[in-house]
């Protein structure tokens, strides 16, 4: 599949076939991960840990033996940096046929911590079951898919902006976008929050992450900016797949935002 079909064939899995891992896409992941950049040069360490042997569990998660997680030290913009990377990685995965879901915080934390040696000043933001799709979803998934109706994505004229908040984007304006538009569009977020907003304007596409009660821990982790990453992993893939190149920038445009509205990010694209 190329970058589009894997995101839109691409779910979170949460029932598995209890079938371990295979040797060969272990290594594959494995070694992808140990090469996989993120926008703001920050050094992530991934690993694959095992159920039984570390003693791991999330009780969202059915059948599976194998997880991959990362850990990083504390610094400015690290959601960003980690959200970004470990997408390319699911995405990665997916195209071996290996299932993933995000999870943040239904697991047992400690014991994910303590597989991967996190010492004071480091962070584990997210971790993923990797593994093989079972066939029927349990229970309990398929509740959950439909509480955050998992499916469903929010409409064109609620993401995307024109020079301002108080403009909605036309779609046929940026035909040339239309890839990166989608793939933002279809990205994964925290019970599918979708916190992203972009404006346009001229070559640049600004974006702006829109907070939802409940996401920033007392120490200031954001875990929408998590999302956040992910949305300028798709974006950027996006102008790739469609010959365009794109280069990102932090530089607050200043443009008026609404409510609990930040700026986070920008591209500079070809028109």
């Amino acid at each position: 599949m190329d970058i589009m079909e894997l995101i839109r064939h691409r779910r979170s899995v949460r029932t598995f076939d209890k079938t371990a891992l295979k040797e060969e896409d272990a290594q594959k992941i494995i070694e992808y991960a140990s090469g996989v950049e993120n926008l703001y040069g920050q050094k992530i360490e991934f690993k694959l840990l095992d159920v039984k042997e570390d003693g791991l569990s999330s009780p969202v998660i059915v059948g599976a033996s194998d997880y991959i997680a990362g850990k990083m030290n504390r610094a400015p913009h690290a959601e960003e940096a980690f959200g970004y990377a470990f997408e390319k990685i699911v995405l990665f995965a997916e195209g071996l046929g290996v299932g993933t879901t995000w999870i943040a915080g239904t697991m047992d934390r400690s014991a994910f911590e303590k597989a991967m040696g996190l010492i004071e000043g480091e962070v584990m933001p997210c971790v993923s079951p990797l593994g093989y799709t079972a066939k029927k979803m349990s229970f309990r998934e398929s509740m959950m898919r439909k509480g955050i109706k998992a499916d469903s994505r929010k409409d064109f004229k609620e993401l995307y902006f024109d020079g301002s908040f108080e403009n909605a984007l036309d779609e046929m304006k940026y035909e040339n976008l239309s890839t990166a538009f989608e793939m933002v569009r279809l990205a994964p977020s925290a019970v599918n929050k979708q916190p992203w907003r972009i404006v346009i304007d001229g070559n640049r596409a600004h974006f702006y992450e829109k907070k939802s009660k409940g996401f920033i821990s007392a120490d200031g982790w954001d875990i929408q900016k998590i999302d956040m990453g992910i949305a300028l992993c798709h974006f950027e893939l996006g102008l790739f797949e469609a010959g365009l190149s794109a280069k990102f920038e932090i530089c607050d445009p200043k443009i008026t935002a609404p409510e609990d509205t930040e700026y986070v990010a920008s591209y500079c694209f070809e028109q």
